[in-house]
């Protein structure tokens, strides 16, 4: 596999949580980074077919999409809370 480099630069705070992220899960630094980065690369470009196959821009209001939904009530779990729980 080749590798490409880039020079990354992160705010303090950031850097100091990914170390302790890293060592929590016994990797570098350099090995976290990259894996957190296929993740969003990868749940990107899910997201990016998802909506291509339903014909829709992933920019379009996501509300237009559930209008389409037959309603019905939520499963036991998945109600919305009331105002002020």
């Amino acid at each position: 596999m080749s590798k490409g480099t880039y020079p990354l630069k992160l705010p303090v705070s950031i850097k100091k949580a990914a170390e302790r992220l890293a060592k929590e899960d016994g990797v570098s630094l350099n090995q976290w980074i990259g894996i957190a980065v296929a993740q969003k690369v990868s749940a990107t470009e899910t997201a990016a077919e998802f909506f291509s196959r339903i014909g829709r821009d992933s920019n379009e209001d996501l509300s237009d999409l559930l209008r389409m939904v037959h309603h019905r009530p939520p499963m036991a779990g998945d109600e919305l809370p009331t105002v002020g729980e």
